[in-house]
């Protein structure tokens, strides 16, 4: 059994194709609502570092506490920044999945398919009806 990990927001269409992508690959991950359930300051840390993607790489900008808390201001600290997600979750961009192969924010969902251990097992269309994965397993170039 592959050991995978969603932080997932259920209202959010990235985060269900994603969710889709990874249950088409026949493993039900663990899901984590974030919003509900945050990460620790050291799992979001950790988080981050795995993804090499930086603190700010992985703040939300479209959000209401984004330009509330003026967080687009180069002078916060990654530790304050780092203080502004935990205490507003929907400050952590999403989803974000970890397997064995790495970790990754999914944005596009289709960005799981590069950490998946296990092949995709059929056709999967996107809620918008964008089909990616063909009727054999594959990925449907664009």
């Amino acid at each position: 059994m592959t050991d995978i990990t969603i932080y997932h927001n259920p209202a959010c269409g990235t985060s269900r194709n994603t969710l889709a992508l990874i249950r088409n690959s026949g493993v039900e991950p663990t899901v984590i609502h974030y919003l509900e359930t945050p990460p620790t300051r050291d799992d979001l840390k950790k988080l981050i570092a795995d993804m090499a993607t930086g603190v700010r790489g992985l703040l939300r900008k479209n959000t209401e506490p984004y330009a509330q808390l003026g967080l687009e201001d180069d002078r916060f600290s990654d530790d304050e920044l780092l203080d502004a997600m935990l205490a507003h979750p929907i400050l952590i961009n999403r989803p974000i999945v970890v397997t064995p192969l790495g970790t990754r924010l999914c944005r596009p969902s289709e960005q799981v398919l590069d950490i998946l251990p296990d092949p995709q097992r059929g056709a999967l269309t996107k809620e918008d009806g964008e089909a990616v994965i063909d009727e054999n397993g594959r990925r449907i170039n664009r």
